[in-house]
């Protein structure tokens, strides 16, 4: 609760010192002089910003985060239809992140020094070294153009129609048991959710392959080869779990940064979620909307590294163990 007073706080005062006047540009250069005073007075960004943040804090602890000058909807109904969209994308990316990255990485540590390790570790280099939005550009040229295999932008087909249960619409598609409609929501999300995937899929191939040539060193592990185990299931149950805690931390930090970095990605792919919708408000000046939006972007980040700290303590016995009172 702390950590998100002073996130408001500091997107508060940023908000306010961006270039442009917020009721000049919702209202447009044909409004009236009379027109920007009275919407200036409506917003209260004649009072003092102090007061105004007062202002924010009383409607917030109300569930009130005013109304979007972009959108003339209220914030929590636009972050309520955008945030689904948004987290879908995050979910499968970060599934994506865990089912190859660290795959990747016991592949590259078991077989350290050959060609594979080579191909994997160069293959990883090449996923941290550009940002999201440069693969999604080339990923959308090679396989939405060139070779039309994937959907170019959207969540689903204009021609699908679905009912909005859950606003996920690959499960919104499976309650509804239209499959083709499942598959064609698929199809939309592989290229923005491997774009968006692949920074964490280099790093944690990276950083569980180092953890794990560091593990394979442990007189443990020579001690599981004098018993005659192979050497898959010396990698799979003595290697990776105490080679995870490093690499389930940089995950989850990737996961939850996923979140903010999903704004170019939705904007090459057209793809109709919150990170998108916070980019418009932010070209907008809409004080409201920005500081909704980083609020739920900044809750998001804090549930994960939680999460992330209870799945570290559940797999390091002497992390649970130590805070065990005596």
């Amino acid at each position: 609760m702390i950590v998100l007073i002073g996130v408001s706080m500091l997107i508060f005062a940023i908000a306010r010192v961006i270039p442009g006047d917020p009721a000049r540009i919702a209202l447009g250069p044909n409004a009236t002089a009379e027109q920007v005073a009275d919407l200036r007075e409506k917003l209260h960004l004649n009072a003092p910003v102090v007061v105004q943040y007062g202002i924010f804090l009383r409607d917030l602890f109300h569930g009130d985060l005013g109304q979007s000058l972009y959108t003339n909807r209220a914030v929590t109904t636009d972050i309520a239809q955008f945030l689904p969209a948004t987290l879908e994308l995050v979910f499968v990316s970060g599934f994506m992140m865990i089912v190859l990255g660290l795959p990747l990485g016991v592949l590259s540590a078991r077989y350290r020094g050959r060609w594979i390790d080579t191909a994997i570790r160069l293959v990883s280099l090449l996923g941290v070294s550009a940002p999201s939005f440069v693969w999604a550009v080339i990923f959308m040229l090679l396989f939405a153009f060139y070779l039309p295999i994937f959907p170019i932008a959207g969540q689903i087909s204009d021609t699908i129609k679905l009912p909005a249960v859950t606003g996920f619409v690959m499960i919104d598609a499976l309650i509804a048991g239209n499959l083709a409609a499942f598959f064609d929501a698929l199809r939309h999300i592989i290229l923005p959710a491997f774009s968006l995937a692949l920074a964490g899929i280099g790093q944690a191939a990276r950083l569980t392959r180092s953890s794990m040539v560091e593990t394979y060193e442990k007189p443990f592990i020579e001690m599981a080869r004098s018993y005659g185990f192979m050497e898959s299931r010396i990698a799979s149950h003595f290697a990776l779990r105490p080679s995870l805690i490093p690499s389930l931390t940089v995950i989850g930090l990737d996961f939850a940064a996923l979140l903010a970095n999903a704004f170019l990605v939705e904007q090459v792919f057209a793809w109709p979620g919150l990170s998108r919708y916070g980019v418009q408000v932010i070209l907008r000046k809409d004080l409201n909307a920005i500081v909704g939006t980083v609020l739920v972007i900044s809750a998001m980040f804090l549930i994960v590294n939680i999460v992330v700290d209870l799945l570290i303590a559940f797999i390091n016995p002497r992390i649970r163990l130590s805070q065990r009172p005596a």
